[in-house]
């Protein structure tokens, strides 16, 4: 009893990788055992926050460190917690584990289990309840009479089991191997159904069965892994120093079971293909650096590959495809590790994609040419707007690879400086210019050359949440823009939104000037005809030191009426909230800039130059560049095998599973390469604000 008290106190809980840790006054509650939280000690007579039942819930101590911990209810809600010591951590766990344990007991007593009952679906068929007499037609449910006893039957084992012990889990994964081996002989079954006829295989039940069936599994899934984190904490508490876990495999892999709405073949290793063995490989921890590589850009070369995206058509052969992956999704689900079918891939990595919009680079290096704080943000403002037409592969809605965490990409352009726009040099001194010069002499080691060269880098640098870092930067200006992304997707019925969730900086180290920037939403829409691409949103562009900022609004689509991909925006001085440019149009098609003057100004994306970028031929990229990393599933797409590109896209995913579960057993923690975390974003390791100061130090102490 003397463990049963109330406590109170301080603990910081994660919100979410924007806002972060924050210190929140928590409560336990142990007669209605719950665990409540507060913004502060002085709200606790208010309503709670956030509430948990700790009924069912699992306490576990983090591997993150000494001081972390977090609360899983049984409701699925968690919280991630953080106590000051060691020690305060473990006067939270110990409490909060007694009351939970005191609660479940409790329930158990109060709701003895149902006695043991058998089920079929064949007995359904004389049945009266609502799901029978709501459709005429019984074949649906008499189709599965033939071959459905062996599910009913492992079903029945498994009802039978005792309580398992955690050496047990062993017996328990068999069985749940057995059963998705039955739940994937019932998929077969319903796929092999004709398109046509009186029972397809889009029956709405039979469809809905599958989702059933698959959640079922998912959910089994899920709470084996918790027990399996049990049963390894438990041994790190009792096993000597130095012994590692060894964690309980399936036999066969239960997630992925699926190439595009069909079955999976599980061949033997010695008949996959050569490339897919080595993609399934995890050599790479114990042998591949991560010490940050410098690409030379002489090593580059004019990229010829023109992957342009062939037309989904109306998706006609895919529908059923579509159809089962719809079964499976709920309103405002997170689609972080939902697996999409291979056939909606774009040719090319997410990283790939952010450098893309860096596809006019003449409009990037001219931002620094404005002469005034005014010019240099309208400038900013028409090269955002115009990144967006060309970081899209045309109009189709495909999607880009999901980055394996480590994953980086290279690239850079040259740019004719006749061919960037200046204000004939009134912003560039004769000594301005010298330094410049010099500068970029001394950065680069090389001489004036006819060219700006702008450099591109993008690195994977968390998986769950999905996180990327990019950074380009043009030496001989003196500017550079560093941002990271956590790409949030859900499902919103017959569209799929695509939230980016971080923050960009565009350094103009010539003026000491910082843009910050967002970036706006994505959607796809008509996914089950057509799919198209729609951005939308509000995002902010702001210079501190300048006191200029930029809103801009992506317009989506009514329902009745209204043109497609409408923007509009307007750049204000904040110190006297005056408007000093409008814009509107398509960000896809026509801009129209007008300025507080009178004057507009027409920009044609469709007409805008390309500048294509350069990149490293295959041979001379690592293993863990984008396009090498990728390059069999992107080879097999445009061969059109979608099987084969499906199983390339699989052992990749298999690799990145193998070596995190690796690493949570060896408690070795994600090492980035070139991008560090700062507070709650991603930096690159040697931004150019970094080097440039140092040289200038350097050439005033040599002066």
């Amino acid at each position: 009893s003397d463990h049963m008290e109330n406590i109170y106190g301080y603990l910081m809980k994660y919100t979410n990788l924007v806002t972060g840790w924050q210190y929140r006054f928590f409560v336990l509650n142990n007669d209605a055992g719950l665990l409540e939280y507060f913004v502060n000690e002085q709200s606790r007579h208010l309503k709670p926050r956030g509430t948990l039942q700790l009924a069912g819930a699992v306490i576990s101590p983090s591997d993150e460190d000494s001081h972390t911990f977090t609360v899983n209810a049984a409701s699925g809600e968690q919280y991630k917690l953080r106590a000051t010591d060691a020690k305060e951590r473990q006067h939270w766990v110990s409490r909060l584990q007694i009351c939970t344990q005191h609660h479940t007991e409790a329930i158990g007593k109060n709701n003895p289990p149902l006695k043991s009952r058998s089920f079929s679906l064949a007995s359904q068929g004389s049945g009266n309840s609502p799901g029978v007499q709501r459709r005429p037609s019984q074949n649906a449910i008499s189709f599965f009479n033939v071959g459905h006893h062996r599910w009913s039957a492992g079903q029945h084992r498994l009802s039978r089991v005792p309580i398992l012990q955690p050496d047990h889990l062993v017996d328990v994964r068999e069985m749940m191997s057995q059963a998705e081996g039955q739940q994937r002989d019932l998929i077969r079954s319903i796929e092999s159904l004709p398109a046509s006829g009186h029972l397809t295989s889009l029956d709405q039940d039979l469809l809905m069965l599958k989702a059933t069936s698959m959640a079922t599994m998912n959910c089994l899934n899920d709470c084996f892994h918790i027990l399996q984190l049990q049963h390894a904490s438990q041994q790190k508490g009792s096993l000597p120093a130095g012994t590692t876990i060894s964690w309980l495999e399936p036999k066969i892999s239960l997630s992925n079971h699926f190439k595009n709405g069909a079955a999976q073949n599980f061949s033997a290793e010695i008949n996959k293909p050569a490339s897919v063995r080595e993609e399934q490989s995890v050599s790479e921890p114990g042998q591949l650096t991560r010490e940050p590589e410098e690409v030379n850009p002489d090593e580059e070369l004019e990229d010829i590959c023109d992957d342009k995206e062939d037309d989904l058509g109306a998706v006609e052969e895919q529908r059923s495809v579509i159809l089962h992956l719809l079964s499976q999704l709920k309103l405002g689900m997170d689609l972080t590790r939902v697996v999409l079918p291979t056939f909606i891939l774009e040719k090319r990595s997410l990283l790939e994609m952010y450098a893309d919009f860096m596809s006019h680079p003449d409009l990037f290096i001219a931002i620094t040419n404005g002469t005034t704080p005014e010019d240099r943000m309208i400038r900013f403002v028409e090269y955002y707007l115009t990144s967006f037409h060309e970081g899209r592969k045309g109009a189709i809605a495909k999607k880009p690879y999901n980055p394996i965490i480590g994953e980086t990409f290279h690239c850079s352009w040259r740019m004719p400086k006749s061919e960037v726009a200046t204000d004939a040099g009134s912003n560039l001194s004769a000594s301005s210019l010298s330094e410049q010069v010099t500068l970029s002499k001394d950065l680069e080691g090389q001489t004036e050359l006819g060219y700006y060269t702008v450099k591109f880098v993008a690195e994977q640098v968390s998986h769950h949440p999905p996180v990327s870092g990019f950074y380009a930067e043009c030496v001989e200006r003196k500017m550079c823009v560093n941002a990271h992304v956590w790409t949030k997707s859900k499902f919103l019925g017959m569209s799929i939104g695509v939230t980016m969730v971080g923050e960009g900086l565009l350094s103009l180290l010539e003026h000491g000037e910082e843009y910050t920037f967002s970036l706006p939403c994505a959607y796809a829409r008509s996914i089950l005809t057509v799919p198209w691409v729609e951005l939308g949103g509000k995002v902010n562009i702001n210079c501190a030191k300048t006191g200029y900022s930029a809103s801009i609004n992506f317009h989506t689509k009514p329902f009745y009426g209204g043109k497609l991909h409408r923007v509009t925006g307007e750049v204000k001085q904040n110190a006297t909230n005056t408007v000093v440019c409008r814009v509107q149009g398509e960000w896809n098609s026509v801009l129209e800039f007008t300025y507080n003057n009178g004057e507009t100004k027409y920009v044609d994306l469709t007409k805008l130059s390309v500048t294509r970028k350069r990149v490293r031929p295959l041979e001379k990229q690592g293993p863990f560049e984008s396009r090498r990393l990728w390059q069999h599933v992107t080879e097999s797409l445009r061969d059109g095998d979608i099987d084969k590109a499906t199983e390339h896209k699989r052992a990749l995913e298999e690799r990145q599973r193998n070596e995190e579960r690796l690493r949570a057993e060896t408690e070795t923690p994600w090492c980035t390469k070139y991008f560090l975390k700062e507070g709650d974003g991603w930096v690159y390791h040697k931004p150019l604000w970094k080097t440039v100061s140092a040289v200038q130090t350097q050439q005033m102490d040599s002066n």
